[in-house]
Formats: structure tokens, sequence, C-alpha cells
């Protein structure tokens, strides 16, 4: 099991994770709330209420909540490829308050 914090939120597996769209350029996307059912390079794939809806990463911020805890994470930390964001989100990683 992953151990998600404010940190390794950015290197970490995000599908199946509860998450809501805190900001966005497109307004039509603010507020959004549902669970990652799977990430591209560019985008998120939420499951909502309404249906999927496809979140673009880099024009967002996001909130992910994992169990209790929830972490905001602008969208250019995790604007990878899944398998590749280990290793070049590290550089946010480093970044980030524990």
């Amino acid at each position: 099991m992953a151990n998600y914090n404010n940190q390794t939120i950015v290197i970490h597996e995000l599908s199946g994770l509860d998450v809501k769209v805190i900001a966005s350029r497109d307004k039509n996307q603010r507020g959004i709330k549902g669970r990652v059912l799977k990430e591209t390079k560019n985008t998120l794939v939420l499951d909502t209420r309404n249906g999927e809806r496809q979140i673009v990463k880099k024009t967002s911020t996001f909130k992910f909540f994992y169990g209790k805890k929830s972490f905001t994470v602008n969208g250019e930390e995790i604007n990878f490829r899944p398998y590749e964001r280990t290793e070049k989100a590290i550089k946010f990683y480093k970044r980030r308050k524990l």
C-alpha cells in the first residue's frame, strides 16, 4: 500500500483516489468531484455523478483525498505519463513541504 503524504502524492498512483478540481482555466471544470478512473499524460478521467469527465492536468489545481488526508496539487506537478511521473516529478517532490 502506498504511503501518501504531501510530498509523495506527486509520484504515487492516482487512479482510485477521490479528487476535486479546485481551480481550472476552464470554468466548467471547477468544482468537479469524482474518483480517478484513469490517467494520461495530459488528463485525468474522473468518474463523477454525471458520468465520466476528462480534466486537463496542466491548467487545473486538484485536491486529492486519501482516507482522512487531503493534498492540494498543481496540475503541472503531475503533467506526465503515469509511468514516467516517478522519475520526472522528483523535482516537484523535493520542493513540496512534508
